[in-house]
Formats: structure tokens, C-alpha cells, sequence
């Protein structure tokens, strides 16, 4: 008896994820992410509070191009976590269940993270001075 071709079912190889389901997957990675740089955020207190040669240390690093690119990370992960939480308590409230506005949904939230991070690195960066 000969093997019987069957379809394959649908992967994540041949199947595209729907934007909803995407930002849902991020919103998961940025909560992680930000629980780094919850950590980062302590180094830096604690450098503060101990010694002006420990803050020193930390304000050196933190100057580098990895820093600097962590901070962009943590700020871009912020941003995306506080707007797709926000659409969250909509949904959960009853707001912006039909189709149309959900997906109108995905990309607002997508452009006012997208906004929102470029807002607050120009502030923190290039306004305020902070890490030169």
C-alpha cells in the first residue's frame, strides 16, 4: 500500500501571524525586558546611594554604545507594554471588539509606541542632557 500525500498543516514557516497576535507575543518580550532594565534601574540606585566613585563606574558604562542601545531598547519596550496594555483595558471593558477597530488598534498602538520612544529619547538625549 502506498504512503497517502496528506496536506501539511500550516506553520509558523507558511503561516503569517496576524498583527494582533504579534503585538500580543511583544507585549509578553517587552514585560521581560523590562524586568531588565528594572534591574539596570536598582545598579543605578544603588550606585548612587553608595559611593560617588561607584556612581562614577556606572555613569562610565552606561555612556557606551551597548548602554545607550539597552536604554533605547528599555524606553521602545516601555512605550509598547504601557500602549498595548492600555488597548487591553479597553478590550477588557468592551471597546474595540469589532474587526475593523482592532486592527486600527494594532497600528495606533504601534505608531503612538513609535512616537512615544522618540519623544522620550529626544527628551532624555539630545533636551535634557542625560548621557551625553
Amino acid at each position: 500500500m502506498a504512503a497517502q500525500q496528506r496536506p501539511l498543516s500550516p506553520h509558523l514557516q507558511i503561516y503569517r501571524l496576524p498583527l494582533a497576535a504579534r503585538l500580543s507575543i511583544l507585549h509578553r518580550g517587552t514585560g521581560v525586558f523590562l524586568c531588565l532594565g528594572a534591574f539596570v534601574l536598582v545598579w543605578w540606585l544603588f550606585a548612587a546611594a553608595n559611593s560617588p566613585e561607584e556612581y562614577e563606574r556606572f555613569v562610565s558604562i552606561a555612556r557606551s554604545w551597548p548602554a545607550k542601545l539597552f536604554l533605547l531598547g528599555t524606553i521602545f519596550s516601555l512605550c509598547l507594554h504601557f500602549f498595548t496594555g492600555l488597548r487591553h483595558l479597553l478590550w477588557d471593558i468592551g471597546l474595540g471588539l469589532e474587526l475593523k477597530q482592532t486592527l486600527a488598534s494594532n497600528w495606533l498602538v504601534v505608531l503612538a509606541a513609535a512616537l512615544a520612544t522618540v519623544g522620550i529619547t529626544w527628551l532624555a538625549f539630545f533636551h535634557a542632557g542625560v548621557l551625553p
